[in-house]
């Protein structure tokens, strides 16, 4: 589709309309306008600004790939998106640093599955090699653990920033960021898609639908049956005071528990000099609930009711209390610190921010592990894109441009 539809006094009009300015949205927006340089398109976000919630909330990793399933679009496009954000950030002079990972097994019981994170890596071209608790220290002096991987390659940057860009490049093309603008419901008709938001009808060629935290609401109001349903899980962190900043050089993570797709408290070199710790992950008290005394009851009650989150809590009941426990005692947190980092105490750390992961939950209580993308009629809606999803972002939109009907 490479020209405008034609607009109207009463109707905006558009080939492209996208739900959500975070960095997937962003990203599919920034793709779109480069496979169609000459079709109009929108972003529709209901904030005053671009990459407030998953994206500017996050602790700025670019991942590697090493955990993923090899095959799956997460292991693709978190490799593919690590290069294109690295060029990226490289092309508009945004700060990165391939500042290395170390990923710890504190004791022999964790060697085994350190082995199976080792081949993942391996199978998805990951440069990655095993060392010794010798070469651990060299690399991280502070850290504890018998083995661990190296993963020279992972690195940090500013999300927000990127995010920001993206905007910026959008706006030299002529194309629209509407902020403050809340979807209401949208519907096919006449070959177009009708959508009511907060400032206004619009009318779009095609919509897609990266509202994160949101998606599957906004797939609702699309007129269709969600596969999955959002359970927001919190993370919380800590900020490292300056004066315990040469406890870690890059990252410190530990050995991740396989049942979940949560990567453990780690250590988190950020992109401005600083250091900070976290996340844990807590059933958030609604979908932007950032903190224990922040709460929306329709969206926690529609949690506690849904069958697929009650037979995840069945299920996986006891990790979830510990997690709770982590959340409410600092010293806690601090213990669970201590097993990568024994020097660390709690008088070195600060709060910090809280983010939210919006993780599809199927009806039987899976989890979803990959990234989930559903294509309707005229619709495209993105139902799973937690971590590494800022990573991959920009091969998740060159995924969703590629994958759109021919013609559009």
């Amino acid at each position: 589709m490479e020209h405008a539809i034609n607009t109207n006094q009463n109707t905006a009009k558009y080939d492209f309309a996208i739900i959500g300015g975070g960095i997937v949205g962003m990203a599919t927006a920034y793709r779109l306008a480069q496979r169609h340089p000459n079709a109009r398109l929108v972003v529709l976000e209901k904030e005053s600004a671009v990459g407030l919630h998953q994206t500017g909330r996050n602790s700025g990793v670019l991942h590697s790939g090493i955990y993923y399933q090899p095959g799956s679009m997460k292991a693709k496009t978190c490799r593919e998106g690590k290069l294109s954000m690295e060029a990226f950030c490289s092309e508009h002079s945004i700060a990165w640093n391939q500042c290395g990972k170390l990923i710890v097994a504190i004791d022999e019981t964790e060697v085994p599955a350190l082995d199976r994170i080792f081949q993942r890596g391996l199978a998805n071209g990951v440069v990655c090699r095993k060392v010794d608790r010798l070469e651990m220290r060299e690399i991280e002096p502070h850290a504890a653990g018998v083995a661990a991987i190296h993963v020279r390659e992972t690195g940090i940057v500013d999300y927000v920033a990127v995010t920001n860009q993206l905007k910026k490049i959008l706006h030299d093309r002529h194309q629209a960021v509407r902020l403050n603008t809340t979807f209401l419901k949208a519907s096919v008709a006449k070959n177009e898609v009708q959508i009511e938001t907060s400032s206004g009808l619009i009318q779009a060629g095609y919509l897609i639908n990266c509202g994160g935290l949101y998606c599957d609401k906004i797939m609702q109001r699309c007129g269709s049956k969600p596969p999955v349903k959002i359970v927001p899980f919190r993370g919380e962190y800590y900020l490292i005071r300056p004066n315990a900043w040469g406890l870690c050089r890059g990252l410190i993570y530990p050995v991740p528990d396989p049942s979940f797709p949560f990567l453990g408290v780690h250590f988190t070199r950020m992109i401005d000099g600083g250091l900070e710790c976290g996340p844990n992950a807590v059933l958030a008290l609604g979908r932007e609930a950032y903190d224990w005394k922040s709460i929306h009851v329709s969206e926690t009650l529609a949690t506690l009711c849904n069958p697929g989150f009650l037979r995840l809590a069945g299920k996986y009941w006891r990790t979830g209390a510990s997690e709770v426990y982590r959340s409410l005692s600092k010293a806690a947190f601090v213990t669970a610190l201590q097993r990568l980092v024994p020097d660390i105490t709690a008088a070195d750390l600060t709060p910090a921010p809280a983010g939210i992961r919006a993780q599809a939950v199927t009806a039987d209580g899976k989890l979803v592990d990959d990234f989930l993308i559903v294509h309707q009629e005229r619709m495209t809606h993105v139902l799973n894109a937690p971590s590494p999803a800022a990573t991959a972002s920009l091969e998740i939109g060159n995924a969703i441009v590629q994958s759109l009907p021919q013609g559009m």
